[in-house]
């Protein structure tokens, strides 16, 4: 596994793995897009959670954005992110889902 020498990770397999199952769940489920560590590229939005979001695995996912198009959609996404208990943060349009951090980056877990 590469590990990015300036950041510091703060979620694993597993914990990506729960995200992945609990946001297939929802419905509608909600649009994605992942930032790569490596070179920055930032993917298109997506709302295939259960395939998509783990091809080629998540080692180089920096964060996650998860896009909420309603205020239903976004209790419910707050919900799942605070049972899988994830490290989130709240944007303007939803969340964003940390898989590595840059050193002394405070970060917070979404609660309910």
């Amino acid at each position: 596994m590469k590990t990015p020498p300036h950041l510091i990770p703060v979620m694993n397999n597993t914990k990506w793995d729960e995200l992945r199952l609990a946001m297939y769940e929802l419905e509608p489920a909600p649009a994605w897009r992942t930032k790569c560590w490596e070179n920055g590229f930032v993917t298109p939005w997506d709302r295939e959670w259960y395939y998509h979001f783990r091809e080629g695995g998540y080692e180089l996912t920096e964060w996650v954005e998860i896009l909420t198009e309603s205020n239903e959609q976004r209790h419910s996404v707050l919900s799942v992110l605070d049972r899988v208990h994830v490290p989130t943060e709240e944007i303007s349009d939803g969340f964003r889902v940390y898989g590595y951090i840059q050193p002394g980056q405070q970060i917070e877990y979404a609660k309910l």
